[in-house]
């Protein structure tokens, strides 16, 4: 994709923590150019389902609590797809939200919510995929379990609520455990590798990653636990041959860079977004890198749903079949024939 644009320094040294935070929400502090445009210059031809009350169906955007978590504040969100039927597996798409409280100069805002979420919907337009907008889970003093608005929570329970949830989905709704894609943005696209790869049991969920917006270990700043580049590579090699889908508004030089540094060879796909916004609304536009990123998602599509055979056809079949069974009773008549004359023969010879 097109690479020019917007560059995240390489070392970026903000004095605070708050500054760190507006750093990450802001898009890392470039400069600007004026060959990027604004993403409000193209009209969406989507827009998020609102929520829904009662169970789950085709087409529904429901909030659901995880077995294990229903009497915490703690919840994610689950989306049908309009096609979506119980004949059939269907593949996962896993999000994770960006920080809450941002709004920048340019109308952007994250709330760091599962209710914010866009990615999903997005890249699938509603169908073929199963949805799940995943929570950062933080444990309050007291034992009280709540999402996260901002960063991991409490890694542990967050790792423990997407593995259970994950189990709990494709069990229940027809998920393909095998076809399960981890995606998010900002916050959610450096939780790909931070949290999809933190270690071997929840790494071996996915089978991809689409990132957008931030990368695990391109910056060192924030300082989260292992935040640093060698801990980022640990996790990093947890991902194998598996692909990941890359974006960013303007450029994702400094990602390339990082990971060329790595020595690792991995099956990325980088594109930059010729937009100035740190958001992830472009995908609810008709833009050529939404169209890229759908070609991507294709490998893991949903196998056409069964078809079941009519009665005309079934006949046919049974017919057939007669037929054939017919011919091989002949066939084995006439052979016990054949052996018959030759173990006569044998016996007068003898």
């Amino acid at each position: 994709g097109d690479q020019t644009g917007i560059l995240m320094p390489h070392h970026p040294v903000p004095a605070t923590s708050a500054a760190l935070f507006a750093l990450l929400l802001a898009g890392g502090g470039w400069g600007q150019s004026a060959e990027i445009r604004d993403i409000s210059s193209v009209p969406p031809d989507l827009h998020i389902p609102p929520l829904s009350a009662g169970p789950p169906g085709a087409g529904l955007r429901v909030a659901q609590a995880t077995p294990g978590w229903e009497t915490t504040a703690a919840h994610h969100l689950l989306y049908l797809p309009a096609d979506w039927t119980p004949r059939r597996r269907f593949p996962v798409l896993v999000e994770y939200a960006g920080n809450g409280g941002f709004k920048n100069t340019f109308g952007d805002v994250s709330d760091g919510t599962v209710e914010g979420s866009r990615l999903g919907y997005g890249l699938s337009g509603g169908v073929g995929f199963i949805w799940i907008c995943m929570p950062f889970v933080e444990v309050a003093p007291e034992g009280g379990k709540q999402n996260a608005a901002k960063w991991w929570g409490n890694v542990e329970e967050t790792k423990r609520y997407c593995i259970a949830t994950v189990k709990d989905v494709c069990q229940k709704w027809g998920g393909d455990r095998e076809r399960v894609i981890l995606c998010g943005f900002s916050r959610g696209s450096i939780a790909c590798n931070y949290i999809g790869l933190h270690d071997d049991e929840i790494a071996s969920l996915w089978a991809g990653f689409l990132c957008h917006s931030h990368y695990d270990g391109v910056i060192e700043a924030w300082r989260y636990p292992l935040s640093d580049r060698d801990s980022a590579l640990t996790r990093l090699q947890r991902l194998g041959s598996r692909p990941q889908f890359i974006s960013h508004e303007g450029s994702v030089a400094a990602t390339e860079k990082w990971l060329s540094s790595t020595g690792l060879k991995g099956r990325w796909t980088f594109v930059g977004l010729p937009y100035r916004n740190h958001s992830d609304e472009w995908v609810l536009r008709d833009i050529p890198e939404r169209r890229q990123a759908r070609e991507w998602l294709q490998q893991f599509a949903s196998t056409p749903e069964p078809r079941f055979i009519t009665t005309s056809e079934m006949l046919s079949v049974i017919g057939a079949t007669t037929i054939t069974l017919a011919g091989l009773a002949l066939w084995r008549k006439r052979r016990n024939s054949c052996l018959k004359e030759i173990d006569s023969c044998s016996s007068s010879l003898l």
